[in-house]
């Protein structure tokens, strides 16, 4: 699939990956580390993955969450797995803060100016530091 975004990315900032998923700083104007978690082949659902790989994904996810708040200290932690045009399947892990584009809605609404500025300075190394600490 020569036309697939997340096969062919044009630019991702990857803070930790292994074969099977990696996890990238998304680019969401508004938002402070709004991160994917991202399967590496086509897979459209979670029940497609057998009991070992779909394990292993939660465990990525969670252990992203996890960190985010240590790091961030967000209000709330929004958790989603939304897509329908891409053939890989991947979650949001989204810090949310009262300062932020949409808060208290959710993230897909129309945006609102947000101020993080201060919070995504970093970001990236830490996310990349904590996340091989963790995930290896």
């Amino acid at each position: 699939m020569a036309a697939c975004s997340y096969c062919h990315p044009e630019s991702e900032i990857v803070v930790w990956q292994d074969l099977q998923c990696r996890v990238i700083l998304a680019d969401e104007p508004g938002f402070t580390g709004w991160c994917r978690v991202v399967w590496q082949a086509h897979v459209r659902e979670l029940s497609d993955l057998n009991d070992v790989a779909r394990d292993h994904l939660m465990r990525v996810v969670s252990v992203v969450e996890r960190t985010l708040i240590a790091d961030l200290k967000p209000a709330k932690m929004n958790v989603a797995a939304l897509g329908t045009a891409s053939p890989h399947l991947h979650f949001h892990v989204i810090p949310r803060f009262a300062d932020d584009a949409t808060f208290p809605e959710p993230v897909w609404l129309s945006r609102r100016h947000g101020n993080v500025g201060a919070r995504q300075v970093g970001i990236a190394d830490r996310l990349r530091a904590a996340l091989m600490d963790a995930l290896g």
